[in-house]
């Protein structure tokens, strides 16, 4: 199942967008609060915006704008909209993001369209391990994209590494759809309890929440501790709320791949111009065919490296590498530049390391201080040390780090939504 337009030469792709982009313009000039006011505010003339280069011509938005303004970007009145998700709210309060009929079924499409690039096909059996309630748009999408695509899906939700072993034993699924991390906690219960893992059906995970690969798409630590242990395909997947589409790996496991009939995506430096190709930027996108709350260069805060050269697969579409961090998580730290991600990646080469948050604040005289609160199966101060010199090797510097009780670290974790652990705490002020 992949898309005419996936594979089709890179003018004919832009073509396309360009066609869907003056429908959007159009759309949004009769539909949307918020953008008419922007047009207006900003003297634009919407019947020059016909190129993905016009974009440049029109300002950006985020998140401030979205939790600020909900209400005036809906372009539907409430009597048409179906279902009501919210964003997870990590940065600030939650987002409510609501869909018509067919934007879900356009997320079907898009969720369908991503499990085919990782291999997906109507015989395999997908076992979904997170929640697919409690507002969260991705466990709705990936049942919706299942079921569009013809494949089996078995609701588990998150944790309980009991009941995911049942579930795999009884209905034999291919598939898991799972935080990488989650990985080694089901191969330690299968461990502990006599279960041959390697023999239970499983051939692949599409993972989300968390780094697998590096910049250069090798396999992190993280990645390689799971294929060390279970030598099943992993394919990355990155998705967001506001964009209702994903990019997914392919078999090439060289970055995730645009849907370019879904979305238009510009990588962009803090002043708004299009970053050089393999330099990091903000991931800023435009929704395409979305009715009830469609986006127009918004900035997503994520920071990536975008990849244009036609992929090995097939596609020739815009790949996004890992994403690097968020941009409001930034961190100077002692001269460094330093993201969570890169913090995470390394407490994975601790086995000792059971859990972890990590705290971002401001000291006495304003600039950023990190401390990471770790638990550990065997907490010690010559782990500490290794820990604080592993740092310093690979990131040239060494944040404060301390042994945390797990119940505390847990309690830190909770998130209002109780949909996902909470891994950074950032108490910063602008």
């Amino acid at each position: 199942m992949v898309p005419e337009i996936e594979t089709a030469q890179i003018e004919e792709i832009k073509l396309l967008q360009e066609r869907k982009l003056a429908a959007l313009i159009s759309y949004l000039a009769d539909k949307s609060p918020f953008y008419q006011k922007l047009f207006k505010t900003n003297n634009i003339d919407i019947t020059g915006i016909r190129k993905i280069e016009d974009l440049a011509k029109i300002p950006t938005s985020d998140k401030d704008d979205l939790q600020q303004q909900n209400e005036d970007f809906f372009c539907v009145p409430r009597t048409e909209i179906i279902d009501y998700v919210t964003t997870s709210g990590t940065l600030g309060d939650p987002v409510t993001i609501g869909l018509t009929d067919t934007d879900l079924e356009r997320l079907a499409y898009n969720e369908a369209i991503s499990f085919a690039c990782a291999g997906v096909q109507k015989d395999d059996i997908l076992q979904l391990t997170t929640t697919i309630d409690r507002r969260f748009m991705a466990g709705l999408a990936y049942f919706l994209g299942a079921r569009k695509l013809g494949a089996g899906i078995i609701r588990v939700g998150a944790g309980i590494p009991e009941l995911q072993w049942d579930t795999i034993l009884k209905f034999k699924p291919t598939y898991l759809i799972i935080v990488p991390s989650f990985l080694l906690k089901l191969i330690e219960y299968a461990k502990a309890h006599n279960i041959d893992y390697k023999k239970s059906g499983i051939k692949a995970a599409i993972c989300i929440g968390e780094a697998l690969r590096d910049q250069d798409f090798e396999l992190n630590v993280l990645g390689n501790r799971i294929k060390s242990e279970w030598d099943i395909a992993l394919y990355s997947t990155y998705a967001s709320t506001e964009m209702s589409t994903a990019f997914t790996e392919c078999s090439e496991q060289q970055g995730g791949h645009l849907h370019p009939e879904l979305l238009i995506a510009e990588i962009l430096d803090d002043e708004g111009n299009e970053v050089p190709d393999g330099y990091p930027g903000e991931l800023t996108i435009t929704t395409l065919g979305i009715e009830a709350m469609p986006l127009l260069r918004f900035r997503t805060g994520d920071v990536v490296v975008a990849h244009r050269l036609p992929c090995k697969c097939g596609r020739n579409t815009l790949r996004l590498g890992p994403v690097l961090g968020r941009k409001k998580q930034m961190i100077k730290y002692k001269g460094t530049t330093l993201y969570p991600p890169a913090m995470d990646n390394l407490l994975n080469d601790f086995s000792e390391v059971t859990n972890h948050v990590i705290e971002i604040y401001h000291n006495e005289i304003g600039t950023d201080e990190i401390k990471i609160k770790i638990n550990a199966s065997s907490a010690s101060e010559r782990l500490l040390r290794n820990i604080k010199d592993h740092f310093r090797s690979r990131l040239r510097v060494s944040p404060k780090i301390e042994i945390t009780d797990l119940r505390e670290i847990q309690k830190l974790q909770a998130s209002k939504l109780g949909r996902k652990p909470i891994r950074v705490i950032d108490t910063r002020t602008v």
